[in-house]
């Protein structure tokens, strides 16, 4: 079991919830009401935080699983996780500012993934080949 990667998951989790409370709490602050998904520019960036980061965990979370299992490596595997939540943390906090400070936290999160995603992809096809399949 990849007990560090489970939690990771479920830390993403807790969070992408945390995101969707503030788009809830955003809309009563800034009276939008649902199903708008726009108003005020500051209850929309909230918003773009909370779908932005829904966007990438569909891509993030099979690239952690797949990177653990492939590599067998749960510590390594958690700690890039660790780094994407880090990233999406600093998305989100320097979103809520203004729009344009949310490059470094959006680039942290990008390079985690990458870092999953192909890490992941290069060590199966590496295990395919050496597998002959």
């Amino acid at each position: 079991m990849h007990s560090l990667v489970a939690i990771v998951t479920l830390l993403a989790l807790l969070l992408y919830f945390f995101m969707g409370l503030r788009v809830g709490q955003a809309r009563g602050l800034y009276k939008v009401e649902a199903p708008a998904t726009s108003g005020h520019p500051d209850f929309e960036r909230v918003f773009r935080v909370h779908a932005n980061t829904l966007e990438w965990l569909p891509i993030f979370l099979p690239a952690l699983w797949l990177f653990a299992i492939a590599w067998n490596n749960d510590l390594v595997a958690a700690g890039v996780g660790v780094v994407w939540i880090v990233g999406r943390v600093l998305y989100m906090t320097g979103y809520s500012k203004a729009a344009a400070s949310r490059s470094t936290g959006f680039g942290i999160q990008a390079l985690a993934t990458g870092v999953l995603l192909f890490g992941a992809l290069g060590k199966i096809i590496w295990m395919a080949v050496q597998n002959g399949i």
